[in-house]
Formats: C-alpha cells, sequence, structure tokens
C-alpha cells in the first residue's frame, strides 16, 4: 500500500512539473499572459536565439524587410519579438515611433543592445542623457554647424571630392563603396583628429570597414566572425586615439587645430563631465558615422542613377547650369550654389528613404505608455523601423521605386518627421545630417560637371538588416564627352 502511494505521489508531482514545465514553454512562446492581457502579441521565438536568425535573413530587395513584413501581416504594427537576447517592443507604426523619438527624456530614454555598447563604448554619446548629450551635442555642432560647413567644410569638401575623382581616372575598376568611404575620411579625419589616411595606406578606414561588416551581425566574439573582426577594429582605432590624446595632452604648446583640441580643452575645463573615456567614445563615433553613412548614401545613389536614366539627365542639367552662370567654370561651388541645389536634395532625400541606412532605431520606456489599445510597460526595450516609415503606401506611391520627383512642392524634411526618419529624430536627430547632405550633394556635383561612368558588375543591393553591397559596385570612370 505504501509503494502504491509513492508511486502516486510521483506521478502526481511528475504531472505538475510537466505542466508548469508547459506553462513556461508556452509564456516563452506567447511572451505573456493571462496577467498582460494588453501587451502587444508577438512571439520570443526560441530559448536563447528567440527570432535572431530570421531577423538577420537576407532580403535581395528594397521593400520591408521579410521579418518585419511577416509580423505586420500576423500581428499588426506594434508587436513584441527577441533578438539577441533581448525581449523587445517592435514599431512599425510611423506615430507611435515618432512619438517615442518626440518623447525622449520624458517618456522614454536612449537605449541600444549590449553588442553595439561594445563597439561604440559604453561611455559614448548615445547613452549620455540631459545636459550631458545637450552639451556634447554643442560641442559636435561646433564642427558640423551651419557656420563650419559654410566657411570650411564646403572648401574642404570640394577639393577632396576633386582630388579623389582624379584618381579614378587612372583605375580602369573603381568599387564606389570603398572609394567613396576613402575620400569621405579623407575629409572627417583631418578635421577631427588632423589624421591623414592616406599616409598610413587607409589603416583607419579600414578599421572602420571592419567595424561596419560586425555591426549588425550575430554578437559571437570568436575568431574568424564578422563581430569579432569589428572589436579587433575598434581595439585598434582606440589604441591610435589614446595615444593621440596622451601626445597632445602633453605637448609643450598646443593650437587649437582640430576638434581634438576642441574636446582637450572641455577635458580640462574645471568641473567638467567629459572624461578620458567620453572623449575617446565620442571621437570614434564620430569618425564611424560618418564614414559609413555617406559612403553607402553616395553608392546608392549612383546605383539608382544608373538605373533611372531621366533621373541622371535632370541631375547633370542642374549642375551643368550651375557651372554654367560662373564666369569661371572651374572655380569653387559656393554656398548659394550649394544651397541652389533643388534636386539634388530631391535625389538624396528619396535614395535614403529607399537606402534605410540607419535600419534600426532602439529606446526604452521610462514610465507605462498607453497606444492604440496596448499597454507598453515601464522599462520595455523598443525598437523603431524606419523603414516601415519609408516605405507606406498610403505616404509614398509605388514606395519601392526611386522616383526623386515625388519630393517637388514638398517641405524639405529638415528636422526628420514621422515619414522620413533617414537621420533619426526629436533630440537625438544626427548631428552630420547637414554635413553628409553637404558631401553627396558636391561629389555630385564633381562628378556630373566633368565625368560620366560605365558599370563592370556588382551593384545587388541586400538587406541584412542593414544595406550592404555584397559583390560591390564597380565602375569604369570616363571624361564627360
Amino acid at each position: 500500500m505504501a509503494m502504491a502511494m509513492d508511486h502516486l505521489a510521483a506521478v502526481l508531482v511528475a504531472l505538475a512539473l510537466a505542466t508548469l514545465l508547459l506553462r513556461l514553454v508556452l509564456g516563452w512562446r506567447r511572451g505573456g499572459g493571462a496577467c498582460e492581457p494588453r501587451l502587444p502579441p508577438g512571439s520570443r521565438g526560441l530559448p536563447l536565439v528567440g527570432e535572431t536568425l530570421e531577423f538577420f535573413t537576407a532580403s535581395p530587395t528594397l521593400e520591408l524587410l521579410p521579418f518585419f513584413k511577416r509580423r505586420l501581416e500576423r500581428y499588426g504594427p506594434i508587436f513584441r519579438t527577441s533578438l539577441v537576447g533581448d525581449d523587445l517592443v517592435v514599431s512599425l507604426d510611423p506615430e507611435f515611433s515618432a512619438r517615442v523619438l518626440q518623447q525622449e527624456e520624458r517618456a522614454f530614454q536612449i537605449w541600444y543592445p549590449s553588442s553595439f555598447m561594445r563597439v561604440f563604448g559604453a561611455d559614448n554619446v548615445i547613452t549620455a542623457l540631459g545636459p550631458l548629450h545637450r552639451h556634447i551635442r554643442a560641442l559636435m555642432l561646433r564642427l558640423f554647424g551651419p557656420e563650419s560647413l559654410r566657411l570650411a567644410l564646403l572648401r574642404d569638401v570640394q577639393r577632396r571630392a576633386r582630388a579623389e575623382l582624379r584618381s579614378w581616372l587612372a583605375q580602369p575598376d573603381v568599387e564606389v563603396r570603398t572609394a567613396t568611404s576613402r575620400m569621405i575620411i579623407g575629409v572627417t579625419a583631418k578635421k577631427l583628429i588632423s589624421h591623414d589616411d592616406a599616409a598610413s595606406q587607409g589603416s583607419l578606414r579600414k578599421c572602420f570597414d571592419a567595424c561596419t561588416r560586425g555591426l549588425l551581425s550575430f554578437p559571437l566574439c570568436v575568431p574568424g566572425t564578422a563581430f569579432y573582426q569589428c572589436m579587433q577594429g575598434r581595439k585598434k582605432v582606440m589604441k591610435m586615439l589614446k595615444q593621440q590624446l596622451g601626445e597632445r595632452r602633453n605637448a609643450a604648446e598646443r593650437e587649437a587645430v582640430d576638434f581634438f583640441d576642441v574636446v582637450i580643452d572641455e577635458m580640462d575645463r574645471p568641473g567638467s563631465e567629459m572624461s578620458e573615456s567620453i572623449a575617446l567614445d565620442l571621437l570614434f563615433l564620430m569618425l564611424f558615422a560618418s564614414h559609413e553613412t555617406t559612403s553607402i548614401g553616395l553608392t546608392a545613389i549612383l546605383k539608382f542613377l544608373t538605373d533611372n536614366p531621366k533621373a541622371l539627365q535632370e541631375l547633370a542639367e542642374e549642375h551643368e547650369s550651375i557651372q554654367r552662370r560662373r564666369a569661371d567654370p572651374d572655380s569653387e561651388v559656393t554656398w548659394e550654389e550649394y544651397k541652389s541645389m533643388e534636386f539634388t536634395s530631391h535625389v538624396i532625400h528619396e535614395a535614403l528613404r529607399l537606402a534605410n541606412i540607419a535600419p534600426v532605431v532602439f529606446r526604452k520606456a521610462k514610465q507605462d505608455v498607453q497606444i492604440k489599445g496596448y499597454t507598453i510597460p515601464q522599462g520595455s526595450k523598443i525598437m523603431i523601423c524606419p523603414s516601415a516609415a519609408h516605405m507606406n503606401p498610403k505616404v509614398y506611391e509605388d514606395p519601392s521605386v526611386f522616383n526623386p520627383w515625388r519630393w517637388k512642392g514638398t517641405p524639405e524634411p529638415v528636422g526628420g518627421s514621422k515619414d522620413f526618419m533617414a537621420f533619426g529624430g526629436g533630440v537625438r536627430l544626427c548631428v552630420g545630417a547637414d554635413f553628409a547632405k553637404l558631401q553627396m550633394s558636391i561629389f555630385l556635383h564633381c562628378l556630373l560637371t566633368k565625368y560620366r561612368w560605365k558599370v563592370i558588375s556588382g551593384g545587388t543591393m541586400v538587406f541584412y538588416p542593414g544595406l550592404r553591397f555584397p559583390d560591390g559596385f564597380h565602375i569604369h570612370l570616363l571624361p564627360k564627352d
């Protein structure tokens, strides 16, 4: 009898454990239960891995990533998932996404996954809050603000673009993203840290190329993986920056010649919150951001123009008209000429809309938020997908088609909006947005007034989830007839 009772007790315990395990598994799969009836729908996918593998599946179209598209159809524009160890609320809803960006430091705050923080550093400007963030942003505007663009960077960008294009003539095969990346870092590294990357055989650019390949990859830091190469690239750049910082601060005499000196002066100011780690992470982030976004944007523009002769012709006519109005056709572009490049601006905005250079943006809820019948609990990590706004057929007719004329007669999206988030939005709107557009415009002017090109190979665009050209985009540059 006792043995029978023991057997029955063991069976009951086993059933209880099985029931508990089943509830845990179902709770993981659903991402919630009856106690959270107002949470957005969704699935956490597999334990630990979540839905990460599907998220990192390459997509060969310019449409919304299949990962997002499938969940939009199943759950709607606000849903939950789990990626790289983080439970996330995903917003494909333009109104909610805009609200998150506009209410930063009130209902929401900055947050990025640990893999991003490992690349950009724990003390970078991304994590700065409140007054410290505003102060660092003001420092950055000394370099990228309107006055600096007009008085210094316009000339520097143009001279570098002309020199770069001349060098392309001697090459039978130019890979556009690599070449434009070399051009851009030649300007920004000089202005930021007085570094001549050409003299060091492109060592800085190669490090950032490794960072780019690994930033939006599975964060497995094992030799041979993209993320490992990314972290090695960061390590080399930070070693160089730290060495240069020490040399500058120990110099007997120092004149302010670049942004490094601005940062050092800030570090030496009594009561400053600018530590050495904050300064180094800031310089790393500024170098990385200016190098990657503009080069991939320019590559996308040349690809779109190659495939759209009508747009290429109208753009060339705009720049040739500017050149014809000058007393000296070879004189440098003036600020007034730059501001008159209306169709150029349309081309840039349309290319950035389609290219979605910043594929995702992250934030965290500081309080419970009610949105469209759902509750977003305090502490929830939120992933915004700008391409959902950029590919919205209610806003953009035939959204996957390159159509720069759609921007005619519309206000310039200078500060970002719920329908255009290429440079973010709210208080975190990209400080270098105007600098990026200046570089693209001036490069296009130098290219279209003197040269033409033939495609040799490549040009296939893939989202992974950021935009990549897996086979490059190879062209042959020729003088204009």
